[in-house]
């Protein structure tokens, strides 16, 4: 029980930390910006391949993917949170 509550709070603290990427009106720096998708894509187990029309931003996704393809749902979770809080809501 006590590991689905954590669970839980970690998706619900992802999800606020998504709502507020999405919610971001200034501009982010590109490196920041492929973190956050490659950890949000890897936190949703969504290994789709990038849709951009722009095949340079297509590999510069993958490569994201890639650099980020050892750790888990979990650690995309926490580390996506940790970006949110460190460089979007200081």
């Amino acid at each position: 029980m006590l590991i689905n509550m954590k669970k839980e709070t970690l998706r619900k603290e992802f999800d606020e930390a998504v709502a507020v990427v999405n919610a971001y009106t200034e501009p982010l720096p590109a490196d920041l910006l492929l973190k956050l998708y490659a950890y949000y894509k890897i936190a949703n187990k969504n290994f789709d391949n990038p849709g951009s029309k722009t095949p340079l931003i297509n590999a510069f996704k993958a490569n994201a993917l890639f650099q980020a393809k050892d750790i888990s749902r979990e650690e995309a979770m926490k580390s996506y949170i940790a970006l949110v809080e460190k460089e979007i809501k200081n």
